[in-house]
Parts: C-alpha cells; structure tokens; sequence
C-alpha cells in the first residue's frame, strides 16, 4: 500500500491539500482546506477523499459549532498515524531497531544508550535548532506559549514496542541538540507527536 499512497502525492494540488492538512495540529474540515489552500471546496473534498483512500489522512466526525448546520456533524481530516515507506529492493530496520532495543533493556544497558544518543546529540547540535530538528523528520512547532512542539516522532514505530528507551533515547539525544541556551527539554507526552516537549526557561519558573 505505501507505493500507492505515495503515488498519490505526485498530483500537486493533492500534495499541498496533504502538506496542509499534515501541518495543523488539530484535524481541519474542508472548507478550511479550501481557505487555506486557495482552492474550491468541491475539490478540496475530492483531493482530500482520494488521501483519505490512500491511507495518508484519516477522517473524523465532529459537531458543528455554531453557524449554518450548528449541531450536525462535520468531517474533519488529519493525517494518518500510518506510516508509509518504499525501498527498492526491500530494507526493514525496524525489525533490526527493535532486535537492539530488546537487547538494550534485557542486559540493563540503557544507561550506556542514552549516553550514546547524548553523544550523537552533541554531534548535531549548533546553528538554527528548530530548522535541525526540522531536518531530523520531528516537524517542530511553537504553541501558544512559547513551548516547541514535536509533531513527529521519527522513531515511532520502535517507540510503541519499547517506551521507555526510545523516549529516554529521545530526551537524551535532543538535550544534547538544545543545549544549554534558555531552553528546558523534557518528557512532555501528549496524544500524538514526540514524546518530548521544548520549554522556555522563562516559563519553567
């Protein structure tokens, strides 16, 4: 299925409804996509169905708040939680991810992980830290209190078999990146995204 679905990012409307939709932090309707992409509604809900199909969105429905058809529900996009990977010929690093993690935790190695992840961390570190992580796939974002917000989690996949290490890994590896400047990196888990949250100093106290 993940050929498929990538293939259906080839058309350019589609792939800009995708990237806006997968860039809200809350599920979107139509008529905000059609807003926010510059196009009709009718298309946006095409474009959007046929995501939805392939697997990159999932849909939702939801009462209207207010206005026209208050109280009927509205069907509201986000993207999938799927993830979607083509490699040619054939590659699984999970499967190899997950064989390590269970070894980590069943010799009690963690703390030598974390101090590995710490040291990549350093190695990454420097320059704009939200375009680094940017980079890295955790698609950041500054909420309404000046907290940087992951989105994504690069290593989901191995991160819901083993917790724990993948989110200590984490916090390890991204305090490296952050560094010592007015910001605090910790575990802040919330129902999707990176397990870890980047708190200003200033609202720490």
């Amino acid at each position: 299925m993940s050929l498929e679905a990538i293939a259906a990012l080839r058309e350019p409307v589609r792939r800009t409804v995708y990237e806006y939709v997968a860039a809200r932090a809350e599920p979107v309707s139509r008529n905000e996509v059609a807003e926010g992409v510059g196009i009709g509604r009718t298309l946006a809900a095409f474009h959007l169905d046929k995501l939805t199909d392939a697997g990159l969105l999932e849909a939702t429905n939801a009462p209207r708040a207010g206005g026209p058809g208050a109280g009927r529900p509205a069907k509201l996009y986000r993207r999938s939680a799927a993830e979607h990977t083509v490699t040619v010929p054939p590659r699984d690093y999970r499967l190899l991810a997950g064989v390590l993690a269970s070894a980590i935790e069943r010799v009690g190695a963690e703390p030598a992980a974390y101090a590995a992840a710490a040291a990549q961390g350093a190695k990454l570190a420097g320059g704009d830290t939200l375009g680094r992580l940017a980079a890295l796939g955790y698609e950041p974002y500054e909420d309404a209190d000046r907290t940087v917000r992951l989105r994504n989690c690069p290593f989901d996949a191995v991160a819901h078999s083993h917790p724990g290490l993948v989110c200590g890994l984490n916090l390890a590896m991204l305090e490296a990146v952050v560094g010592d400047g007015g910001q605090v990196v910790r575990l802040d888990p919330g129902p999707t995204g990176c397990c870890v949250a980047i708190h200003s100093k200033n609202n720490e106290r």
